[in-house]
């Protein structure tokens, strides 16, 4: 839903392409919707740019308004995107997504479900490729 052009773009966005990736959870959440079988999905694909104190995207939706697994995915998405390369930035280690993750507090993540996350990695049954 959101042209290559922007994905794949070295260096920082410019407004109007920042609001065309904004554009992507309502997109992936329409493409969802008319599979019978991922309609529950869709609700959360769409939200999971929402942040818990109701500042995200695309509703503004604040804790736990935030359908559960919309906050965990985000949570996820974070982590993932910290720890791999990106057209703009190199992968971030390990310890920079945790630091983030733990920033983000109550702010743009579910107390809860870092928490959850960062001891699900502790124990080892979330693992991030180092190089």
């Amino acid at each position: 839903g959101c042209p290559d052009h922007i994905l794949n773009k070295p260096g920082r966005l410019t407004e109007e392409e920042y609001s065309k990736v904004k554009e992507h959870p309502v997109i992936g959440a329409s493409i969802l919707t008319p599979i019978r079988e991922l309609e529950d999905v869709s609700r959360e694909v769409k939200s999971h740019h929402e942040r818990f104190d109701g500042t995200g995207y695309p509703e503004g939706l604040k804790g736990s308004d935030i359908p559960i697994v919309a906050r965990i995915i985000s949570v996820c998405d974070v982590f993932d995107a910290i720890t791999s390369d990106r057209p703009y930035r190199r992968k971030m280690d390990t310890k920079d997504a945790i630091s983030e993750l733990k920033a983000g507090l109550g702010t743009q993540f579910d107390p809860v479900i870092v928490g959850a996350f960062l001891l699900a990695y502790e124990k080892g049954k979330i693992m991030s490729i180092e190089m």
